[in-house]
C-alpha cells in the first residue's frame, strides 16, 4: 500500500470512529441532558477511554457542533462554483444549497441535534461562534467573484447577512418542529434582506 492510499485509510477510519463516538454521545446527550453529562460518562458509554475520547473531541461542545464544521467550507466551495454574472445575494442563497443538504439528509436526527444546541446556552455559544468563523471563508469566495477580485467591507457584510438569513431560518424551522421548509424560510429570509 502506498502512503497516499495508507493516509485516506486512517482518514476514513478516523472519521468512522468520530462518527460513531458523536452517534453515542447525541443519544446521552438527548436522554440525560447535556449539562449532566460528562466526558467520563461519554467515554463510558462508547466504551472508550477518556484519552481516547478527546482525541477524537477536545470537548462535550466539540461532539455536537463538530456536525456542523465542514459546512462552512462547503458554502464557499458552492459560493465559487456560481456563474460569474450571478448577483452576490442570488449566489449566496444558492451557496447555501449544502447546509439544506445536511439538513435534509437526516432532518430528525438534525432536528434533535439543532433542538440540543438551542436549548443548552453553552452550545448555542459555541455553535454561534463556530458559525462566525465560516464568515471570512464565505466573504473571501465572494470577493473572488468581483473584478478586480478584492475584499470590501460589502463583500463581509453580505456574507454576515446571509449566514444571519440562515442562523434564523434554522431557529424557526426547529421551532416549527421541522414542518417549516427550511429552503422556504431562507428564501424568505433573503427576501427580507434583498427585496426584489
Amino acid at each position: 500500500m502506498n502512503e497516499v492510499a495508507g493516509t485516506r485509510t486512517r482518514d476514513i477510519a478516523r472519521a468512522a470512529v468520530r462518527t460513531e463516538l458523536a452517534q453515542v454521545a447525541f443519544g446521552l446527550f438527548r436522554s440525560e441532558g447535556f449539562e449532566k453529562v460528562t466526558l467520563d460518562d461519554l467515554a463510558a458509554a462508547a466504551g472508550v477511554s477518556r484519552s481516547t475520547f478527546l482525541r477524537y473531541f477536545g470537548t462535550k461542545e466539540d461532539v455536537v457542533v463538530g456536525a456542523f464544521d465542514v459546512l462552512g467550507e462547503r458554502v464557499a466551495e458552492a459560493l465559487r462554483a456560481r456563474p460569474a454574472g450571478e448577483d452576490d445575494w442570488t449566489a449566496l442563497r444558492h451557496a447555501l444549497e449544502p447546509v439544506i443538504d445536511h439538513y435534509r439528509q437526516d432532518p430528525a436526527g438534525t432536528l434533535a441535534l439543532v433542538r440540543l444546541v438551542m436549548a443548552t446556552p453553552a452550545l448555542c455559544a459555541r455553535q454561534r461562534e463556530k458559525q462566525h468563523g465560516w464568515r471570512p471563508g464565505v466573504a473571501q469566495a465572494l470577493a473572488e467573484r468581483s473584478r478586480p477580485p478584492a475584499m470590501t467591507v460589502a463583500h463581509e457584510v453580505r456574507a454576515a447577512a446571509a449566514l444571519d438569513c440562515l442562523d434564523i431560518s434554522v431557529e424557526r424551522w426547529a421551532a416549527s418542529g421541522g414542518e417549516l421548509g427550511l429552503a422556504d424560510l431562507l428564501d424568505e429570509a433573503f427576501a427580507a434582506v434583498v427585496p426584489r
